[in-house]
C-alpha cells in the first residue's frame, strides 16, 4: 500500500470519568471510501470530532500524510485538505443555495484585496471562476434549480447535499461525512450512495463516512472500521467485517443484517 492519507494511532479522549474513545487505531489509504459503524454512543461522532480538530484528543496521534496534525485547529486542517458535514446540519439559512456555495469558496486563494478594491481585471477573473465554480458544484449535486431558495427553505435531503457541496467548495482531499443518509428515504439513500461514488471518482476524494444505514455502507466502503464502547473492535473489507463474530454479537446481531 501507499503511504496512508490519514492515520489514527492510540487515539483517547475522555470526558470526565467517561472514556469515550480507548486508543482506537486505524490508516485511511488515498481514494478509498472508509466506513465507521457501531451502536449509538459507540465514539463515533467524537472520532470525527477529534480528526478534524473541533475536540483535542486526551492521548494519542494524528496524523496527515506521515505527519502530525494532532490539535490543529478546524481552518488549519481545511487548509491542508480536510473537510467535513455534520450531524446537525450547519448551513447559513438565511442565504439562498448559491450564497451559501460562493461564501465557502471564498476560503480558496484569491487576488488581493487592493485588486478588489482597484476591481482589477484579475479579481473580475477570480470572481466569475468562482461563480462558475458554485455553478459547476451545484450541477453536480443537482441543485443547479434551487440556486435562488433559500437554505432554510430546501427539503431535508436538499439541504443535506448543499453541505456535502460546501465542504467540496473547500477543495478537500479528505472528506469526512457524519450520517449524510439520515432523514433519507431508501430511494434517496440509493442515490446518496451513487453520488458519493462519483465524486470520489470527479474529485479524486478520500471519503470517511459515519453512517447507521449500515447496509448502504456494505456496499459503498472498501473497508470498514467498527466501534463498541469507544473500542474498535473490527477493521476489514465489508465482507470480513460482516463475518467477524465480535461485530455480529455487538452490533448486526446473530442474524448478521448487513447482509
Amino acid at each position: 500500500m501507499s503511504q496512508p492519507l490519514l492515520e489514527v494511532m492510540d487515539l483517547s479522549r475522555r470526558f470526565g470519568g467517561l472514556l469515550a474513545l480507548d486508543r482506537v487505531n486505524f490508516a485511511v489509504q488515498p481514494g478509498e471510501i472508509f466506513g465507521l459503524i457501531g451502536p449509538n454512543g459507540a465514539g463515533k461522532t467524537t472520532l470525527f470530532n477529534l480528526i478534524s480538530g473541533v475536540t483535542p484528543p486526551s492521548s494519542g496521534a494524528v496524523l496527515w500524510r506521515g505527519g502530525a496534525i494532532t490539535g490543529q485547529a478546524p481552518h488549519r486542517l481545511n487548509r491542508l485538505g480536510l473537510a467535513r458535514t455534520f450531524q446537525n446540519l450547519r448551513l447559513f439559512e438565511g442565504l439562498s443555495v448559491l450564497d451559501n456555495l460562493l461564501v465557502a469558496l471564498q476560503r480558496r486563494p484569491r487576488s488581493s484585496v487592493i485588486g478588489g478594491v482597484l476591481n482589477s481585471a484579475n479579481h473580475q477573473h477570480a470572481e466569475r471562476q468562482r461563480l462558475d465554480t458554485a455553478w459547476q458544484l451545484l450541477e453536480e449535486l443537482g441543485l443547479s434549480a434551487l440556486a435562488e431558495r433559500q437554505a432554510g427553505t430546501l427539503a431535508y435531503g436538499d439541504r443535506r447535499r448543499l453541505e456535502m457541496a460546501r465542504a467540496l467548495a473547500t477543495r478537500p482531499e479528505l472528506l469526512l461525512l457524519d450520517e449524510p443518509a439520515a432523514g433519507l428515504n431508501p430511494a434517496e439513500k440509493d442515490q446518496l450512495c451513487e453520488l458519493i461514488g462519483a465524486l470520489r471518482q470527479r474529485h479524486q476524494l478520500t471519503v470517511m463516512i459515519i453512517e447507521h444505514h449500515v447496509p448502504l455502507l456494505m456496499r459503498l466502503c472498501d473497508r470498514l472500521a467498527v466501534l463498541d464502547f469507544g473500542v474498535r473492535i473490527a477493521l476489514g473489507t465489508p465482507a470480513e467485517v460482516r463475518r467477524d463474530p465480535q461485530v455480529i454479537e455487538a452490533y448486526l446481531g446473530t442474524g448478521g443484517s448487513a447482509s
